[in-house]
């Protein structure tokens, strides 16, 4: 996310000298370094218009992520005659290589099974790669941060267990946007599949493994620019409708045969919220499933921790999304566990009048370190049962609206009640048995004769 963070900072003269000042952080600017995309200190008023400009060009360029400028408290106090530099709003984006573009399409129009997958640098090229999946009659395979790239109503999308199958039967992927880890690590990649990666940033290119052809280059851009290049080439494959929505169907079976109860919530959930609404998820039972068994139908409207896995993160990102959004309904799902990591944020959903839907799953344990425990260490479990509050009693002394469900159904009912508040709401749903394991669709085999390491 192309986020600036402005810190502060010990007096300059005693950073790195371990005096134990105040907030002192040794080697503060090395820390955040290893967590941002650039970082820098501002020592002088004179540095500052260049140390700025930099920061905005590295948010707006490139790969999207944050950034940090730092200043010691004492160097915020000098006063300085400087020079603003001119805004920049447009940096230049990589041009097109069109020798690139050209193997790419002779890659793509040789394959019988072409496929797409797209990650997180895909989510401003939806419309672009729509018309190129149409163009090739390729699926579109999104695991999480992908998500909406191309509507799950779509003939063409495709969740991460659909994702497995096409991707042992493919002969050509177009990897847009991704790191594509799960893909190349778990299911494999050998000589009967050509990989072409497009991706902002030359270094991930070549991670995992090397492509048979890497595109540095915007995501709608070079999208845009296969899409052309195909229509020359008077490329029309026959429609694999009929054959993608068996095959969804198929996995949608199986889906709802083993996780049938985190499909019922998530069912209710999609059900009631509205087409434009956001659902940011967890990491918990019902979360661990919604990557594969919640549609959405545009981009960003499926908010996740992507590959970091930070359990606590939902309702704390939830408050952004849904000050952000003010004209959008948001609901966000939780565990008993990973609601308590910021459970005093409630306050400030009151304070500000924030019209967020939060559903706690109340199971009181750790559910997925408890059943590792006890598949791994022959039934014993330590430190992974929870001791956990009322949670409506807990909203409602808050100043929030508080609602219990035991069910899906019921749970249906508190989410059009909460939807009346126009403050913040939290629903308690008790869950009084083990959700089955989500991991069958997720850490799914090898389907390919080799794997990347």
């Amino acid at each position: 996310a192309p986020v600036m963070c402005i810190s502060g900072q010990i007096p300059s003269t005693a950073i790195g000298k371990g005096y134990g000042d105040l907030h002192e952080i040794n080697d503060q600017l090395g820390m955040i370094s290893h967590i941002t995309k650039w970082a820098e200190r501002i020592d002088h008023p004179s540095l500052a218009p260049d140390r700025v400009q930099e920061a905005f060009k590295q948010l707006t360029t490139g790969s999207p992520q944050p950034v940090e400028i730092e200043m010691s408290m004492d160097i915020m106090a000098l006063q300085a005659e400087v020079e603003l530099l001119p805004a920049i709003s447009d940096y230049p984006r990589p041009p097109i290589d069109t020798a690139q573009i050209t193997e790419a399409v002779k890659i793509l129009v040789n394959a019988k099974k072409p496929l797409i997958y797209v990650g997180s640098g895909a989510l401003e090229a939806s419309r672009e790669i729509r018309a190129l999946a149409e163009a090739l009659q390729a699926p579109v395979v999104a695991f999480r941060a992908g998500k909406g790239v191309i509507s799950s109503e779509h003939y063409l999308s495709a969740n991460h267990p659909m994702g497995h199958r096409l991707w042992g039967e493919a002969d050509a992927v177009l990897a847009i946007g991704t790191r594509l880890h799960w893909p190349l690590v778990m299911w494999g990649k050998d000589d009967e599949l050509k990989l072409i990666r497009v991706d902002i940033d030359q270094v991930q290119l070549e991670r995992i493994c090397k492509p048979e052809l890497g595109i540095v280059g915007d995501a709608a851009d070079v999208s845009a620019a296969i899409s052309v290049a195909l229509s020359d080439a008077d490329h029309q494959p026959e429609s694999r409708e009929q054959e993608l929505l068996a095959l969804r169907a198929e996995i949608d079976k199986l889906v709802r045969s083993q996780v049938a109860p985190q499909m019922a919530y998530l069912d209710v959930i999609r059900e009631e919220l509205p087409r434009d609404g956001i659902f940011v998820d967890e990491v918990t039972q019902v979360g661990f499933a919604s990557w594969y068994g919640f549609p959405v139908y545009e981009p960003r409207q499926h908010i996740s921790a992507g590959y970091q896995g930070t359990l606590g993160f939902g309702y704390a990102t939830a408050l952004g999304v849904m000050a952000g959004n003010m004209d959008k309904r948001v609901i966000q799902i939780s565990g008993d566990g990973g609601i308590m990591f910021n459970i005093q944020e409630i306050s400030t959903a009151v304070q500000y009048q924030l019209p967020l839907v939060t559903i706690i799953f109340n199971d009181s344990r750790f559910t997925n370190v408890q059943r590792q425990q006890k598949e791994w260490f022959d039934g014993r479990v330590i430190c992974s049962d929870l001791h956990n509050p009322d949670f409506v009693k807990l909203a409602e002394s808050f100043g929030a609206a508080g609602f219990a469900a035991h069910d899906a159904e019921s749970l249906r009912a508190a989410i059009r009640l909460a939807f009346q508040e126009k403050g913040p709401s939290i629903i308690e749903v008790t869950v009084k048995e083990f959700f089955p394991p989500p991991w069958p669709f997720l850490m799914m085999p090898q389907n390919r004769k080799e794997v990347c390491e």
